[in-house]
């Protein structure tokens, strides 16, 4: 990778320095420990809703939503024999022993969390999931004797409509990424999660949040080949900045502009920050009095630009407690940002240019979804690089349940079973751990 020479300090969304002095490659989704493990966990770990499961096929509910077959039902004990199942699931996920499968049942055994082993992914990181699924269908086969008759039905409610349909996602095993087909393109896998399930893994707190969300991202960006050479510096620090609070600088532009603050006065606050730290310089006094700015660090000034951005949404999104004005908010930034600089807003223009079409799929004639449901593989949110989506996913983590797709309603099962893994909890800390490892 291409060598970095800055060094930053990272906080957490409280403003506690968590590491200081760090080297920017120690936070490189090559490198980080706390990174790599957050990215291996989204390809193998699975939530699982037992007692929905076991509903589903009481009530013949077994081929998907809306889709129910009469004269199928058949009732099965899964509830109560789930540390049977759940053993039998581990102990056909496991490779060998001492590997990295866990299966951990939650709610007195009305959740299950599931990590299919590292070593069962040997090329499609889809084989987290089926592999998943293919155990928990034997396991309940087993464990409550089910016949061979009655063994389709089983089948059916685990996979949902697979293989008729490639997208599993009305199985009984729910992960962060989602099945390849959905993909945009080569690399889009980590883009491909939306955003409310994000904010329920992380229980809507913003920057956690948004740290999570950023860390998937531009570890995608690793993967999509958009970080290779002279560009390797730029995302790692808008990862830094924006998305793991470097210097405090992040924490400190919500808190001065948290009072009585808004966009604007956020964007006073950046500009102000980066001229103090050399990142902006005058360039041209225009005769109406006019400056015109310059930076001999353009890619650090992006970052700045980032930090600002995620600040502002923080400040205005929570002012009202609701996620729907972040398309707005994203686009005024950059225009108060160009305006008074000079300069070019986030991304070189990509966040503001997104902005605008993910507000018309959000607001406009289509309107089809809100905030919550979007993520980095969607069609109108796809071209900016790592910057944008994790404000969405604060501004969802501020929104106080005004819409109709809300974390509580599309993704709850994420954040009861994959917001207990630490990792997915505290994605800042995991970051910071990893960057002292490194260090050491």
């Amino acid at each position: 990778m291409a060598k970095a020479e800055d060094k930053i300090d990272l906080f957490d969304d409280k403003g506690k320095k968590l590491a200081d002095n760090v080297p920017l490659s120690a936070i490189s989704p090559l490198k980080n420990p706390g990174i790599k493990k957050i990215v291996n966990l989204a390809m193998r770990v699975g939530a699982v809703d037992l007692a929905k499961l076991e509903k589903n096929l009481a009530t013949g509910q077994i081929a998907g939503r809306g889709m129910v077959i009469r004269g199928v039902e058949r009732n099965f004990p899964i509830v109560d024999k789930a540390s049977e199942i759940a053993k039998e699931v581990e102990d056909m996920l496991r490779v060998e022993k001492g590997d990295d499968t866990s299966v951990q049942l939650m709610a007195g055994g009305k959740r299950m969390l599931t990590q299919t082993p590292t070593s069962r992914i040997l090329c499609d990181y889809s084989a987290g999931l089926t592999s998943a699924l293919g155990a928990l269908t034997h396991a309940i086969i087993d464990v409550c004797n089910v016949s061979m008759w009655d063994a389709p039905y089983v089948h059916a409610a685990v996979w949902g409509m697979y293989p008729q349909d490639p997208d599993a996602s009305e199985g009984a095993v729910k992960m962060l990424v989602d099945v390849p087909i959905k993909n945009e393109g080569p690399g889009f896998a980590l883009r491909n999660i939306p955003v409310n399930h994000l904010a329920a893994t992380v229980r809507k707190r913003a920057l956690q949040g948004a740290a999570l969300t950023m860390i998937l991202e531009e570890a995608a960006q690793y993967e999509m080949g958009n970080a290779m050479g002279p560009f390797e510096r730029g995302h790692l620090l808008d990862l830094a900045y924006e998305g793991l609070n470097a210097n405090n600088m992040l924490h400190d532009l919500i808190k001065d502009n948290g009072k009585d603050g808004t966009i604007g006065s956020v964007v006073w606050s950046v500009v102000d920050k980066a001229k103090a730290d050399g990142v902006l310089q005058e360039k041209k006094k225009m005769p109406s009095g006019y400056r015109v700015y310059k930076s001999n660090d353009p890619q650090m000034w992006n970052a700045y630009a980032s930090a600002g951005l995620l600040a502002a949404v923080c400040v205005n999104c929570a002012a009202i407690r609701a996620g729907q004005p972040v398309p707005g908010n994203i686009m005024y930034y950059n225009v108060l940002l160009e305006k008074e600089t000079g300069m070019p807003g986030v991304d070189g223009g990509m966040a503001q240019a997104a902005s605008v079409s993910s507000s018309f799929f959000s607001h406009s004639i289509y309107g089809g979804g809100g905030p919550g449901v979007f993520y980095g593989n969607h069609i109108v949110t796809r071209h900016a690089k790592g910057q944008f989506v994790p404000c969405f996913c604060a501004a969802m983590c501020v929104d106080a349940d005004t819409m109709y797709f809300i974390p509580a309603r599309t993704s709850a099962l994420y954040g009861e079973v994959l917001g207990s893994i630490p990792e997915f909890a505290e994605p800042m800390k995991a970051v910071a751990d990893g960057a002292k490892k490194i260090m050491k």
